[in-house]
């Protein structure tokens, strides 16, 4: 049986301007609607014809960018906002977990809101009453529970809409990023709650931007992008594709940042930031004067270009250029070189920084003890990293070429960006190979199942 259903559902806003106006509410009305009236660059569509059913008893999570969709969806479903078009039909009580609060009075204690969200919710006194103890314990909040909500913080205040809307016991239970509301302790016993409502054959309608709890909860999964259905069906599935067009999207976007820099580069147009940068053919040729400490200058590109850095590809497994890796991927930089004349001193170097401007890791080719013989006419170099071991980010690429005494010929610093992926969620920049090994008397579970002696990458 069907708990949840959307059938052709669209959901059109008017975009707010001062290009016209209604003459007044009844016209619009007279005429059909206040939407009919408007120009279609006058409406923006939320939703675009979604259709949609949930099980009983299935958890269904709902993904996309933001902007796509998802919340809306879920207001629609809860009956918050109507539908434009189409219709929606739930069968059963329903929690949404959507806005967090919303009904909270701040001049009132906590113990009061309380009684009040829940009867709006759709308890009775007595039941909110004999729940009270439970959703203040949930909550956290024993000590604070009589004092104003106004004096709640931000968490405090979320953690007891939380706590108020998921007492209600429900057969429908919508959620919208409400995994965010304490801190990660507070985030397992949401997820703790989920799946005790999962195993009493509750139907869940999930909104999140945590890909792994949807793989990992989720029976099904719903892909919407500008208010459009762009996947329905197995979670790992639809996530996958939902990353890869993600992905997609993020080189694009990558590809145009780094082409704007690198012409503001050639321009000399630094944003106010003094780095030189030497033209062949204007004035001498010389280099100009690079900065005197590497590490806290900004993009730019400075050198004589007697030999010249033309191209820089950084290129994947396989084989096409590109802007995001995956952490552990076998990335080549490679360095499209021209000597105007043959030059028997240089080395090339390459060096990473993070998006903070810190160097993750740098060499040339001097001090990797490759001693120069000559460069001719065209040619390239290929910097080879075996495996990209970085934790997930965003991260710079210094090239250069330069005489062995450091004169530069031509440096290109900070003018290209790649962005390294991972579903393993560590801190800091370099991950190592590793394992982890445990005694018989150390046990730990994983989702797929227990782990004693194993290791674990």
């Amino acid at each position: 049986m069907h708990v949840i259903e959307a059938a052709n559902v669209s959901k059109v806003y008017r975009r707010f301007g001062r290009r016209r106006q209604f003459a007044t509410l009844k016209s619009a009305i007279i005429t059909g609607s206040l939407i009919s009236e408007l120009h279609a660059d006058e409406t923006f569509r939320a939703l675009d014809d979604v259709s949609f059913t949930v099980g009983a008893g299935k958890t269904v999570g709902i993904i996309g960018r933001n902007g796509s969709g998802k919340s809306t969806m879920l207001k629609c479903v809860a009956g918050i906002t109507r539908p434009t078009t189409g219709t929606v039909a739930v069968r059963g009580r329903v929690s949404a977990l959507i806005e967090l609060g919303a009904g909270f009075h701040p001049e009132i204690s906590g113990r009061e809101n309380v009684f009040i969200n829940g009867i709006m919710l759709g308890l009775s006194k007595a039941e909110v009453g004999r729940r009270f103890d439970e959703i203040v314990q949930f909550a956290e909040l024993e000590s604070f529970i009589d004092a104003p909500v106004k004096t709640y913080s931000s968490g405090m205040y979320m953690r007891l809409g939380f706590a108020v809307a998921i007492n209600v016991d429900p057969d429908v239970l919508l959620v919208d990023e409400v995994l965010a509301v304490g801190d990660e302790g507070f985030t397992h016993k949401c997820l703790d709650k989920f799946g005790e409502f999962r195993r009493r054959g509750k139907t869940i309608l999930l909104v999140t931007h945590g890909l792994g709890v949807i793989e990992r909860f989720c029976d099904e999964a719903l892909w919407l992008d500008h208010g459009r259905v762009c996947g329905l069906g197995d979670p790992k599935h639809v996530v996958d594709a939902y990353v890869t067009e993600v992905e997609a999207s993020e080189e694009m976007h990558l590809a145009a940042a780094d082409a704007k820099t690198r012409e503001a580069a050639e321009r000399g147009d630094t944003s106010g930031r003094a780095l030189p940068v030497a033209v062949p053919g204007e004035g001498d040729g010389a280099a100009g004067t690079p900065p005197t400490d590497m590490f806290l200058a900004a993009e730019g590109r400075w050198g004589s270009r007697e030999l010249e850095i033309a191209d820089v590809t950084l290129v994947g497994e396989d084989g096409h250029p590109g802007h995001v890796f995956h952490s552990g991927d076998r990335v080549t930089v490679r360095l499209a070189v021209h000597a105007r004349d043959e030059i028997r001193d240089f080395a090339f170097g390459v060096a990473i920084f993070n998006a903070g401007r810190v160097c993750c890791y740098g060499t040339n080719t001097s001090i990797e003890q490759l001693q120069p013989e000559f460069v001719r006419g065209r040619g390239e170099v290929r910097f080879v990293i075996d495996r990209l071991d970085l934790t997930e980010g965003t991260y710079k690429l210094d090239v250069a070429a330069h005489k062995l005494d450091g004169y530069p010929y031509d440096y290109h610093r900070q003018l290209y960006t790649f962005r390294v992926k991972s579903r393993v969620k560590d801190v800091g920049v370099y991950r190592p190979a590793h394992t982890w090994e445990f005694s018989e008397s150390v046990r730990l579970r994983h989702a797929e199942g227990p782990v004693g002696w194993e290791r674990n990458r």
